[in-house]
């Protein structure tokens, strides 16, 4: 029964990936905050999913955090982006661990070495590797779930490593609220920053990327 669940669950959330894949790439901040908004006190449940699914339809995460702070506002859009986050990461993780595992080692080859990293270093690596924006969240996820890392030093380190970039995107995403907002201004300065160290982080980290 269980490898019937399993490619049961998987095939549902593949079917969600396909169909939103068409439409979801084109989505904005603002046309998702359209979106959540029509389900009222249901759209933080809808915008929970969404996340959840993103690295089957390989949508920028940071789009998503961005509107959550459109849509919720500073706290409550940091603490529905870190849930997300941390469901999507957790689905990216498994995925190859119960399907398609060759598939992912064949891609992540073609691309950074993250993989051979992160199965050296393993925790402290993907904190480090989830602090550096120009990476993508979906990249590290299936990298970790392809490696042999333990999926709780996995999430731990996601759950630590994302906070600042989410608190930055959903920052932003609140000051769009707010005609010349101090908040915008500060928080897009800080993001461009954080892309600036992490560069340089990642140049030494990852030299072949």
């Amino acid at each position: 029964m269980k490898p019937l669940k399993y490619i049961l669950g998987f095939g549902t959330l593949l079917a969600i990936g396909i169909f939103v894949l068409p439409t979801v790439n084109k989505l904005t901040p603002t046309l998702i905050q359209d979106y959540l908004l029509q389900f009222g006190p249901f759209a933080p449940f809808i915008y929970i999913a969404l996340f959840t699914v993103v690295p089957l339809t390989l949508f920028p995460d940071a789009i998503l955090a961005v509107a959550s702070g459109l849509v919720f506002g500073p706290i409550y859009g940091v603490i529905y982006t870190m849930i997300g986050a941390l469901c999507g990461g957790t689905l990216a993780f498994y995925i190859p661990r119960f399907f398609c595992e060759s598939l992912i080692i064949n891609k992540l080859k073609k691309g950074t070495p993250i993989k051979s990293i992160i199965e050296t270093h393993g925790f402290g690596m993907i904190l480090i590797l989830r602090l550096i924006p120009l990476i993508p969240f979906d990249v590290i996820s299936y990298a970790s779930g392809v490696s042999g890392v333990n999926y709780k030093n996995f999430i731990l380190a996601t759950m630590l490593g994302i906070i600042p970039g989410v608190i930055l995107l959903v920052n932003i995403g609140a000051g769009m609220n707010e005609l010349n907002s101090p908040r915008l201004y500060l928080s897009v300065t800080a993001f461009v920053l954080l892309i600036i160290a992490a560069k340089q982080l990642k140049q030494k980290l990852i030299p072949q990327a």
